[in-house]
């Protein structure tokens, strides 16, 4: 698990809250029309490694002492914050995940989703883990329609639900871009 990189540069310095319209470089084969669009749903990731074994994705901020267990995958240099994984049993989605976990699933990472995580914007009425990359097949459908530029991008996850989108580029790269990362148009 890599911080995936936004597809619009952020302007650090004077408002980090919203990217700029300037194409992220590491991104370009993005805007090259490369990449499988899906939705970013809006919970928390968990992981099923190759021994069985939940783990959940732990962001831990600058000058903040690392969780027992943890395991460091990638330092941000901007905010000093570090990436990781946690045994999921040490997260406080815990509980969540012991109720979303009904069936046996293939080692891979996952979103939990459900009434107790993030405030369930997706609408979820129990706690499930989606698979990254799947979802229903008229959301792919509707993903797939997404534009590639700032305007179009801006507009069209403004009018949806999504929290996002992640595009998967055929060597295993991701980008993504996050309906609040655009700032609202007001009339």
């Amino acid at each position: 698990m890599r911080k995936v990189p936004t597809i619009f540069v952020r302007d650090w310095n004077s408002n980090p809250k919203y990217v700029t319209e300037e194409p992220n470089p590491e991104c370009a084969w993005v805007f090259a029309g490369e990449g499988v669009p899906t939705v970013k749903w809006d919970g928390t990731c968990v992981k099923l490694d190759e021994a069985g074994r939940w783990w959940a994705r732990r962001e831990v901020k600058s000058g903040k002492a690392d969780p027992p267990d943890f395991v460091l995958i990638e330092e941000d240099l901007e905010t000093g914050k570090r990436m990781g994984w946690e045994p999921v049993e040490r997260s406080g989605f815990a509980k969540y995940h012991a109720e979303a976990l009904q069936t046996t699933l293939r080692p891979g990472t996952y979103e939990l989703l459900g009434p107790k995580i993030n405030g369930n914007p997706d609408g979820f009425e129990a706690h499930v883990l989606m698979e990254h990359g799947w979802a229903p097949l008229r959301i792919r459908e509707d993903v797939k329609s997404a534009p590639r530029d700032y305007d179009g991008l801006r507009e069209w996850l403004h009018a949806r639900p999504y929290e996002g989108i992640v595009w998967h580029g055929p060597d295993g790269r991701m980008a993504k871009i996050k309906a609040r990362d655009f700032p609202q148009e007001t009339s």
